[in-house]
């Protein structure tokens, strides 16, 4: 075992719970995970370990608290990668509560970084997202991709958030990769691990997995009027397990000094646009349950259609996608089944 420690912020929640579990499965490298868990819960160490068989340390310490998420680097001497996905992410919470999420999100960022100067761990990987390239003009969208206004505070906070990065790091010895990813769905292939939102769902997939296993009594398409081949939004879905993937690839890429210069951009998509409908058919496809949905009126913040072009990512860092869209709903649905079973045990 190596005695190099990765720091994951954000370890308790959807995306970082599974990079965890990547990064035990497929590396030596000791994880440490830290989350306040505002917006998820502990209960996903317990999962993460009994995945792994790896005992997890998680610190319950909020990032904006600076002198406290300090302690962890002190207590933590041989951190040498910091993979940063903690903030808030809800597209229309963003919009309803603005200042929360300048406060979290920024906030959180500029001590993580302090941080990370102050104790030399000069390997950072940044939890970006496709939501600041806006309504673009054409598509796919790459790396230099203008980018347009920002359609939701989320949004902005990840843009304002690449923005600091690339003015911080001119000041001192940290690479860092921001990684714009696009939708992530799906859930780990052993049904054990996925995403669970603590209130009523805004993502799509569960959504979608909680109407279908009646937890929800319908769901709602946002709008069908779009410019789009059936009305709804187009958006590029991405298993999170590709995604955590492409974190410890972009990890070892800056851990191997491979890096150009000492801030890199990828986009991680599948390059398939899918339409809102178009997943809600798969996911009856392949699971043989029949949706109660109905359309509503557009959501305030949703772009109409983005999609990436990720061969950049497929050139330096070596990755791609390699679960379909099938695959994503089959595990979805699978992650469900397990929530709906510890509830009735």
């Amino acid at each position: 075992m190596s005695k190099h420690k990765i720091l994951v912020t954000g370890g308790c929640g959807y995306i970082g719970s599974h990079t965890i579990i990547q990064l035990i499965r497929n590396t030596d490298f000791e994880v440490i995970s830290l989350d306040s868990c505002v917006n998820s819960s502990e209960d996903t160490i317990c999962r993460i370990e009994a995945i792994t068989g790896k005992d997890i340390k998680n610190y319950k310490i909020d990032l904006r608290d600076r002198d406290k998420t300090a302690s962890v680097f002190e207590e933590n001497n041989d951190i040498i990668g910091v993979v940063h996905f903690a903030a808030l992410k809800a597209v229309g919470e963003s919009v309803e509560k603005p200042d929360w999420y300048y406060d979290n999100n920024i906030n959180s960022l500029l001590n993580i970084l302090w941080c990370c100067e102050k104790y030399k761990v000069n390997h950072f990987i940044f939890s970006s997202s496709c939501s600041l390239y806006g309504n673009v003009s054409s598509l796919p969208v790459n790396e230099d991709t203008p980018l347009s206004k920002t359609e939701s505070p989320y949004a902005h906070t990840k843009k304002l958030g690449e923005e600091i990065i690339q003015s911080l790091i001119h000041v001192n010895e940290i690479q860092a990769i921001s990684l714009r990813y696009f939708n992530p769905v799906g859930a780990d292939h052993t049904g054990k691990n996925g995403e669970n939102p603590i209130n009523k769902p805004s993502n799509l997939v569960p959504y979608i997995t909680q109407t279908a296993a009646g937890i929800l009594e319908k769901m709602t398409v946002f709008g069908d009027d779009y410019d789009t081949r059936d009305g709804s939004c187009i958006r590029d879905y991405i298993h999170v397990t590709d995604i955590a993937d492409a974190h410890i690839k972009a990890l070892k890429y800056l851990l191997a000094g491979k890096n150009k210069s000492n801030y890199e951009v990828y986009n991680l998509g599948t390059g398939n646009g899918v339409t809102v409908l178009e997943v809600i058919k798969a996911f009856e496809k392949v699971t043989g349950e029949k949706l109660n949905y109905a359309v509503g009126p557009r959501r305030p913040g949703d772009v109409v259609a983005v999609y990436s072009d990720s061969s950049k990512a497929l050139e330096k860092l070596g990755w791609k996608t390699e679960i379909g869209l099938d695959d994503m709903m089959r595990s979805a649905w699978k992650w469900q089944q397990t929530l709906i079973e510890e509830k009735e045990g």
